[in-house]
């Protein structure tokens, strides 16, 4: 099967050659350009998160032996999270090579967290059925190897902030939209941060789940201040 120049760029970026290449096609599809004969990535996208975490979860066993659940739990949850594959997509050019509909090339697909950290495990699903597991264990090693030497500093600030209010003894923090902006195909989503002690921070951005973590921040760096 040939490539189009842009996935064939890919595939040398990420160093790993397919014998079935329709499977790297079929990660990188975004549901906008999906149709009977074309599949989207959706499918690959449910196994690919699967494979990340158990070579994550294997990866931080290796690098400490000694850390309890409790520690490693928010480590995994920093190296897993959709943040962290759209970091890992735009660090082998992955947006160049997505196949999106003309609606989500207009609004800027190939830049969106959410359609870069999806299509990250999907191509991670597609190395797994390709390669086998050594193969995908390879591939997702070779990118986040690097986070997962720091993963200690990486705990993100949702499960910072949940760890803080757990250890003073309080309900874990609420999450409210209070404003939604933009048009419905670039929103912009306004989320505040509350403990059950009162403080609270808000914080704008394109997904609540961004504007969360946002918020998260924002309010754990005024409780630091106030310390």
């Amino acid at each position: 099967m040939k490539l189009s120049k842009e996935i064939k760029a890919f595939a040398d970026r990420i160093g790993y050659e397919f014998a079935r290449p329709e499977l790297l096609i079929e990660a990188l599809t975004h549901s906008s350009l999906s149709s009977r004969t074309r599949p989207d990535n959706q499918r690959l996208e449910f196994l690919g998160d699967r494979v990340l975490g158990l070579v994550i979860s294997e990866a931080l066993l290796e690098a400490d032996q000694t850390a309890p659940e409790g520690v490693l739990a928010p480590r995994y949850n920093a190296l897993v999270r959709k943040e962290t594959c759209a970091d890992m997509a735009q660090s082998v050019g992955l947006g160049d090579a997505l196949k999106l509909g003309r609606s989500e090339m207009i609004s800027g697909g190939r830049r969106k967290q959410a359609l870069l950290g999806d299509a990250m495990e999907a191509v991670i699903a597609a190395v797994y059925m390709d390669g086998g597991f050594d193969a995908a264990r390879r591939f997702i090693l070779r990118l986040w190897q690097g986070r997962i030497a720091t993963a200690e500093d990486d705990a993100d600030p949702k499960t910072a902030l949940q760890e803080w209010a757990q250890a003073r003894g309080q309900q874990p923090p609420e999450y409210i939209e209070t404003a939604r902006s933009g048009p419905d195909h670039a929103p912009v989503f306004t989320i505040l941060a509350r403990l059950q002690s009162g403080e609270e921070a808000s914080a704008k951005a394109a997904s609540k789940r961004q504007a969360q973590q946002s918020a998260a921040a924002k309010l754990l760096a005024q409780l630091e201040d106030k310390t």
